[in-house]
């Protein structure tokens, strides 16, 4: 009798990949380009210099086909890289599925999340360049505390502007961020003219990833000695994301599995486009072919309920515009407990890709994700952080599926992050107080299409 598999397939520390894969070298068709509000043309470098060191506009821009990973990013990485990838016997017993599902862990990082993972360059490139601080956003605060942890690595100061529901929904983010030497602010604040201004017009805003972007956005440009730093959606964020996908291809290989699909959760996108854009690259290259699915929630729809549009990354209108999926730059979401997902844009680069047909998207209710994420808890034994148990409602879906036709699908999912400073979302949950937010189409475009009004006239 053959033996099994291995429940976790780990790679030794000289395996781990020493290049991040840049998608835009192999994509079929080329996204449209960044534009710069003021003339509706392409943007250049020297429009990004006032936010972004010159190597990470090179990254922004490239269409290399790798990019070689410093050695002092290397060793930093080297604290928790490369992640587990684990077979999940337990769920498929619990689910009946004759589905093989293997998840990615990034919660093994020192954030709990897989955002150092573009966190750590960000920071070391910024230094190299000798900017003395970074400013950021937040939603539920993994990227806020691996910023500051990065930044610790490097000396660099870091403030950061965090969305007032999560601010007030997960006080131990807070704390983390500040232990690792970060300064927290909830947004939107009386600090930024940005903040007043939606302050102004509603005291008691819950704040969104936008509001928050534009606050952290406006006090870099105000200081040479600061630039800001985004933990999703812009090109580079999503190559550096991209060591998740190629270290599980090497691991996959050593059990001798090709996934049949790959599930994601999806906000702004690093996440998705980390694990999927390496299988992606496979696929174009005829070695496998797997169908890729983006997870969102219902209550911020960019994907399945938002319109392809150039619009701004933030709320108060001061980033270049991009042709992504949105559902307007000042849409506020529904505080709900997934505040990684509350975005109101998606990458560009994943937008595209949904565009072309290169994957699908569908969204999912609160309730339906957070028992997914009871039920991994229970068998898996790992807390999953609310975002990638949307992931993970879609991954049971799809099992279960199986379950009735007997497919032996090999399903790989990235679980992004764990849940122990999200346990008050549990709470909710499991005592019944967790309510699902979702949006009529029409309602939506009819928002999409006045926030779009506001945006200059394009040639």
């Amino acid at each position: 009798m053959a033996a099994r598999p291995p429940h976790q397939i780990r790679l030794d520390e000289s395996e781990m990949p020493t290049r991040w894969y840049n998608v835009l070298h192999d994509l079929p068709t080329p996204p449209p380009p960044v534009l710069h509000p003021g003339t509706g043309q392409p943007i250049g470098p020297e429009d990004l210099a006032p936010l972004f060191p010159l190597e990470l506009i090179a990254q922004e821009v490239s269409t290399e086909q790798y990019v070689d990973i410093p050695e002092e990013v290397q060793d930093v990485y080297r604290l928790w890289r490369p992640s587990p990838l684990f077979r999940a016997y337990r769920l498929e017993k619990a689910l009946g599925t004759p589905a093989r599902i293997y998840y990615k862990y990034e919660g093994v990082s020192p954030a709990g999340s897989h955002k150092p993972n573009t966190a750590v360059p960000q920071a070391y490139y910024n230094a190299k360049a000798g900017i003395k601080r970074l400013s950021t956003e937040t939603g539920a605060g993994q990227w806020g505390t691996a910023l500051a942890f990065a930044c610790a690595q490097f000396d660099l100061a870091c403030e950061v502007w965090q969305v007032r529901a999560s601010f007030d929904q997960k006080p131990y983010r807070r704390m983390m961020i500040e232990t690792f030497g970060g300064t927290v602010h909830p947004s939107p604040s009386e600090l930024t003219a940005a903040g007043r201004a939606i302050l102004a017009a509603d005291p008691t805003s819950s704040g969104s990833l936008g509001i928050a972007i534009s606050e952290a956005v406006e006090v870099a440009a105000q200081d040479p000695t600061t630039n800001y730093a985004l933990g999703s959606v812009l090109n580079h964020v999503l190559m550096h994301q991209t060591i998740i996908g190629e270290e599980a291809l090497l691991q996959l290989a050593k059990v001798g599995e090709t996934p049949d699909l790959l599930v994601g959760c999806t906000g702004g996108g690093s996440n998705f486009g980390g694990l999927a854009f390496p299988f992606l690259r496979e696929r174009w290259a005829g070695r496998m072919n797997p169908q890729v699915l983006a997870v969102e929630p219902e209550a911020c729809p960019s994907l399945t309920q938002g319109t392809y549009a150039y619009d701004f990354g933030d709320t108060a209108g001061m980033t270049p515009l991009m042709k992504m999926h949105t559902l307007g730059h000042d849409f506020i979401p529904d505080p709900i407990h997934s505040g990684g997902l509350r975005y109101h844009g998606m990458s560009p680069l994943i937008s595209h890709l949904y565009e072309t047909g290169e994957l699908s998207a569908v969204a999912k209710p609160q309730t339906e994700c957070f028992a997914a994420g009871v039920l991994f808890a229970r068998t898996e034994g790992i807390v999953p952080a609310p975002e990638p148990t949307h992931a993970l409602a879609s991954v049971v879906e799809e099992a279960l599926r199986c379950k009735e036709t007997g497919e032996e699908k090999v399903i790989l999912t990235a679980l992004c992050g764990h849940g122990h400073l999200d346990l008050p979302a549990y709470d909710a949950y499991l005592h019944g107080r967790v309510v699902d937010h979702g949006w009529e189409s029409a309602d939506l475009q009819a928002s999409v299409a006045k926030a779009l009004t506001k945006l200059p006239q394009l040639a």
